[in-house]
């Protein structure tokens, strides 16, 4: 086995980076990835099956792709007695700690006469990306900086493109930067900047998180940085569903669907309803409506159920319930990324001032993704003490060496001690 020494001579984190080198990059397979994933999505079942039987098999015609239950059955009951013990055993201990996260105020899990400590600490500096092509946001600014603040992260550093005319950053900006407390400005938007940030330069320092909108070359830049630093997601072009169901005031709801169409190209505005007034009304509002590069679509449904069920399959970024059938939906909703409730609730006062956060998931992230806070600069991790290791080795070796690992196994019976 290799091994290298070093020597830290104060110097933390450059000692870090010559520890990590040492292990070169992975051969990049984004492309292999590509072809894959573009085949699976238009083949199906079919081009998984030919994937795995050249990848998987060897050549041999692969078995059926879902397990059926019986097999599942029979395997349970073929385990060897002290796997199953280990396996049992591991998952009352999993979830014991797991249910201590989902805890008001997670701290300690006490396993026997061994324990669990839960933390949770901020990363150490974090980036928030505000678009600046069409306009100034600085909405952005006190959407991404404010969550990193509270999460307690030490350095904030701001982002956004210079203006054409002046290469300058919209004042407005700045002082938002100000107001919020942010660390660092830097004059720059775009990819570059994504990379900047995450791998630093002469003059950047790199961040841990960046967060933020942005067009679609921003986007793919986190997402290729993705694994050196941590991301929000990838925040595509704005959506917004809005169900109006009857007694419905047609007339804000329509300014509501053209605010979000100011975003601009690639923005989807979505209006659906039971009542055909409501939607003749939207009709007529968008049909005037000057041309944004948006896209509205209406939609009919014949119920409130059929209303809810177009909800949750969307996912949208926004969605709005307005009317006494649609707000009643509010509490079976699960995959919005900002739910707005009631006549009064219009989509804009939550990209502005309503106390919710407008960096949102989109294009249907919604079903597992959700909108910037605190939580996405703040790492868990967990404190382990182990004061009965012999308990805990006879358990899990049987489980490491069903995996193959036999010093895994060894590693932990050297903790036996025999009385």
């Amino acid at each position: 086995m290799r091994c290298e020494r070093l020597a830290m001579g104060g110097d933390a984190a450059g000692v870090a980076a010559e520890v990590r080198k040492l292990v070169p990059p992975p051969e990049s397979v984004r492309d292999g990835v590509a072809l894959i994933v573009a085949t699976v999505r238009a083949g199906g079942d079919r081009a998984v099956r030919d994937y795995s039987r050249t990848l998987d098999t060897g050549g041999r015609e692969p078995q059926a792709l879902v397990v059926p239950a019986d097999e599942l059955d029979a395997a349970e009951a073929a385990l060897d007695p002290s796997v199953r013990r280990g396996i049992e055993h591991a998952i009352r201990n999993v979830e014991a700690v797991a249910a201590g996260w989902g805890r008001e105020r997670p701290e300690v899990v006490v396993l026997g006469e061994n324990r669990v400590v839960l933390r949770r600490a901020p990363v150490a500096r974090a980036a928030v990306y505000v678009p600046g092509g069409r306009a100034p946001y600085p909405s952005t600014v006190v959407m991404g900086v404010i969550p990193a603040l509270l999460a307690g992260v030490e350095h904030i550093a701001v982002c956004a493109p210079p203006r054409r005319d002046d290469g300058d950053i919209d004042p407005v900006i700045l002082g938002a930067c100000r107001l919020a407390g942010v660390n660092a400005v830097y004059r720059m938007g775009g990819a570059h900047a994504i990379a900047a940030l995450a791998y630093g330069t002469e003059s950047v320092e790199p961040v841990d998180v960046i967060v933020g909108p942005g067009n679609l070359y921003v986007q793919e830049a986190k997402r290729q940085v993705f694994g050196q630093v941590g991301i929000d997601g990838f925040a595509g072009p704005s959506d917004l569903l809005v169900i109006a169901t009857g007694g419905a005031d047609p007339e804000p709801l329509a300014l509501d669907l053209l605010a979000q169409a100011e975003h601009g190209p690639g923005t989807l505005v979505v209006a659906a309803s039971d009542a055909p007034e409501i939607l003749a009304a939207f009709g007529q509002q968008l049909q005037v409506a000057g041309d944004t590069g948006a896209v509205a679509c209406l939609i009919t449904a014949s119920d409130p159920d059929e209303l809810l069920a177009l909800a949750q399959a969307f996912a949208p970024e926004h969605l709005q319930l307005v009317g006494a059938e649609a707000e009643a939906l509010a509490d079976r909703v699960t995959t919005a990324g900002c739910l707005f409730v009631g006549a009064g609730a219009g989509t804009a006062f939550g990209d502005y001032i309503a106390g919710s956060n407008h960096i949102l998931p989109t294009n249907g992230a919604a079903r597992f993704a959700s909108g910037v806070s605190p939580e996405h600069f703040v790492r868990r991790f967990s404190e382990v003490h182990v004061e009965a290791p012999a308990d805990l080795a006879k358990l899990a070796a049987p489980l490491a060496r069903a995996e193959g690992f036999e010093l895994h196994a060894r590693s932990m019976e050297a903790r036996i001690r025999e009385n």
